[in-house]
């Protein structure tokens, strides 16, 4: 059968085909935001207290639409004073509404703000992409990358100075990690079905890298959820669906942080 994510996948191995031909890799290299040093997020993360990475995300596909902001700027920037240590920013259109307009125009707004492109990178020209529209770290996803792949990708990004996120969803999507990611994701929402389950970062910690930081992600609603994911060995939270809903994300975040 095939599923949500088969049909992404596919749509995104086109859409990467046309971009390349309409701007090579050379052409991206021309950007000026290629040519900045990424931020390190590592030291946001690795501090004491739960640290939330807030996302920026106009709808998906299984809620549909949860915002109706044209402008990310003022979102992340409120973000930011909310006290999220980075932002994620989706750069899939078709999927998600996002594009990469939205990436660049909040790196060029807050150049010293750690920021994570949410896509489902396949080819490593995206990684080129991520680097010359203002990203400091990327999410490879396990489910659909063999290790061989994820290695080819990290070399790349390394090369780029950009950080790994590499997120997984069972114990077999664990051996992908390799030595250099330094942050791991379990994302609670299966890609195959999003459906979401707490549970899933709880008993896949056993089976993360320790020296990795490890950040759970998606289906976070409860600043208690939040606490327990702390105690059991969790860092990092990765959030958006909550306060993009709420009409003011960065209040609602700043409202969550305070009751955590």
């Amino acid at each position: 059968m095939t599923t949500i994510l088969d049909t992404i996948i596919e749509h995104k191995k086109m859409e990467v085909l046309k971009r390349k031909g309409r701007k090579p890799v050379e052409a991206l290299k021309e950007k000026p935001l290629y040519q900045r040093t990424p931020v390190d997020p590592i030291l946001s993360l690795d501090g004491k207290g739960p640290k939330v990475i807030a996302e920026f995300k106009r709808r998906s596909p299984s809620k549909g639409s949860l915002s109706d902001v044209i402008n990310p700027v003022p979102v992340v920037r409120s973000y930011m004073k909310g006290g999220a240590v980075a932002s994620s920013i989706l750069t899939d259109r078709d999927f998600f509404g996002g594009s990469f307009r939205d990436l660049e125009n909040v790196k060029l707004a807050l150049p010293d703000f750690p920021l994570l492109r949410k896509d489902f990178i396949v080819d490593p020209y995206q990684v080129h992409e991520a680097k010359a529209y203002g990203a400091d770290l990327i999410l490879l996803i396990a489910a659909v990358l063999d290790k061989q792949k994820v290695r080819e990708l990290t070399k790349l990004a390394g090369d780029l100075g950009l950080n790994v996120l590499l997120e997984v969803h069972t114990v077999e999507e664990t051996d992908r990690w390799i030595p250099g990611i330094s942050l791991v994701g379990v994302n609670n929402r299966d890609l195959k079905d999003f459906s979401v389950d707490i549970e899933r970062s709880v008993n896949l910690i056993p089976a993360l890298p320790s020296e990795t930081i490890k950040i759970s992600e998606s289906g976070l609603n409860d600043p208690e959820e939040v606490r327990q994911l702390y105690q059991a060995g969790f860092s990092g939270f990765l959030m958006g669906e909550k306060f993009m809903k709420s009409g003011d994300p960065g209040a609602a975040l700043q409202k969550f942080i305070s009751d955590l």
